[in-house]
């Protein structure tokens, strides 16, 4: 998928598939990134089982603020909220 074709999306969820080609990777290079160290992608994912979703709105905001958003709703996913403490205490 291109940016444009993201950002028009109805999707939640996009897949490594839909990312790669936006971040120039390969599809199974991000799956298994987002399986041993999924803070090191930078943007929230979550793996389901042999799974990984990409929220679509958390993942554009990276692209442009070059961070995850922090937010009661997005919490939930690869332990965003343990980096909110984090962050707070530096």
């Amino acid at each position: 998928m291109t940016i444009d074709e993201i950002v028009r999306s109805t999707k939640e969820m996009l897949t490594p598939a839909d990312v790669a080609e936006v971040l120039g990777a390969d599809p199974y290079g991000i799956n298994r990134m987002a399986r041993e160290n999924p803070s090191a992608l930078g943007f929230a994912v979550l793996v389901i089982g042999n799974r990984v979703k990409i929220p679509r709105r958390a993942f554009l905001y990276w692209l442009l603020y070059g961070n995850a958003p922090i937010t009661p709703e997005l919490a939930v996913y690869a332990g965003i909220e343990e980096r909110e403490e984090v962050r707070q205490q530096t």
